[in-house]
């Protein structure tokens, strides 16, 4: 457990949520510094407010210097990588998708879990399935948030054909038609980036696979991720073009605003880009949940915001208590990040259905309403179990994408493009399993 407060950092601190402890002298220099990088949001005002009203309020009331550093979201990586082998770096490190091949360079977060629960109630399971790992008992990393991946598409092309895209055998249908109509193409990655990671995984959960089992046995060699590489080729000869199979993680949100695209899996980073800009076609782009498939509705999580605390962090301690004090004010968090930002604690927000029920600058109204039942259609990358290093190193190795794209280009046939896939990451399997690490 966290010590108490005034242990924590030396300094005797104001609760957050309250009132702050302001400095006299503002520009006096303060005690304690406190180094965080991030990604640049999606959503800016959520970067504002982080920025310039939690964290500075928070660095007032605890003595500290405060300092953000922020990257495009491909670069989180390479500067992890940088930070640890230099063995110094940034106190707290965010991730966008869970980091368990970095378990040996941080912390255990297992007692910032125990005190945000002791103050705002249990996490959900897609945090605890995203930061640990059975193997080894160690929380790698904390969750404050996820970010879900619903459907994204254009209302007016589906109400033409008169089809709904809730089902996979649904999108399958009305793409064709909308393509065939209105060369409006079905825009789903098949590209080496992290979106088309993301919704091919949605698709294979939705038709009973996955990478491994419950228990971390590999079982990606099965009839059930062949028909879902199969129906992944159909829908690409049907109703897609050859574009996805070279996309970074913003071309989906291009192609739909843009007005080019009949549907595509993303957050609503989309429709809120559309609504700040003021661009027409985003009235037109409507949000449903994630697909049903033969094994169920079944989305992947578009995002996971994982911190990590380097275990060579010169200030651990403030590290842990801005984790506990940012949770406990999660609820501002994701109204910042105009609901961008679901939370891992969902007693955070304990009006969050009341909140997304109506938006005054969405077309609807309830446009963001769905996000109410979010948690239940939502998985994380190591669905059905844990997110260990195995599923870490497979999807920064993009190697389901690459299996979806060999059988979608006849490459190879399904059978043999999963028979590939499966050989590379029985490879990671051993090499994890020896280092103990599954």
């Amino acid at each position: 457990m966290i010590p108490q407060r005034r242990k924590f950092l030396g300094v005797a601190t104001a609760t957050i949520a309250g009132s702050f402890l302001i400095p006299k002298f503002a520009h006096a220099q303060k005690k304690h510094r406190l180094t965080i990088l991030q990604w640049n949001h999606f959503v800016p005002q959520f970067d504002r407010w982080f920025d310039e009203v939690f964290a500075k309020q928070w660095g007032d009331a605890n003595d500290t210097e405060v300092v953000i550093d922020r990257v495009g979201m491909t670069s989180l990586n390479s500067r992890a990588q940088a930070e640890i082998q230099r063995g110094r770096g940034h106190d707290l490190f965010m991730f966008l998708r869970p980091p368990p091949t970095y378990e040996d360079y941080v912390v255990d977060h297992s007692d910032v879990y125990q005190e945000c629960e002791r103050y705002v109630g249990k996490p959900n399971q897609i945090a605890i399935n995203s930061t640990y790992n059975p193997a080894t008992r160690k929380y790698f990393g904390f969750s404050d948030s996820y970010v879900p991946d619903p459907i994204n598409y254009r209302k007016d092309l589906w109400d033409d054909v008169g089809v709904y895209p809730d089902s996979w055998d649904n999108i399958r249908k009305g793409g064709a038609a909308i393509f065939q109509k209105h060369k409006s193409p079905l825009g789903i990655g098949l590209a080496p980036e992290l979106d088309s990671n993301m919704a091919l995984r949605s698709l294979m959960h939705s038709f009973g696979a996955s990478v491994h089992d419950r228990d971390g046995r590999i079982v990606l060699d099965s009839p059930e991720t062949v028909e879902a590489v199969k129906f992944m080729k159909t829908l690409y000869q049907e109703a897609m073009t050859e574009e996805v199979f070279s996309w970074d993680p913003s071309s989906n949100n291009r192609m739909m605003l843009a007005g080019h695209g009949s549907l595509t899996l993303n957050a609503i980073s989309i429709t809120r880009t559309g609504e700040s800009q003021k661009i027409p076609i985003a009235e037109q782009i409507h949000l449903a949940p994630a697909a049903r498939g033969p094994a169920g509705q079944i989305g992947l999580m578009h995002l996971m915001h994982a911190y990590v605390i380097w275990k060579f962090a010169r200030n651990i301690d403030g590290a842990k208590q801005f984790l506990v004090d940012y949770v406990k004010n999660f609820r501002d968090a994701f109204l910042a990040s105009g609901f961008y930002n679901l939370p891992c604690f969902p007693d955070t927000v304990p009006d969050l259905k009341s909140l997304v029920a109506v938006d005054k600058n969405a077309t609807p109204e309830d446009k963001y309403s769905f996000l109410s039942q979010a948690e239940d259609w939502t998985t994380t990358i190591g669905y059905p179990g844990f997110a260990n290093a195995v599923i870490d190193e497979t999807f920064g190795e993009w190697i389901i994408s690459d299996m979806f794209a060999a059988a979608a280009r006849d490459r190879s046939s399904p059978e043999q493009a999963v028979k590939i896939a499966t050989g590379k990451v029985n490879d990671i399997y051993a090499k994890w399993k020896a280092a103990g690490k599954v």
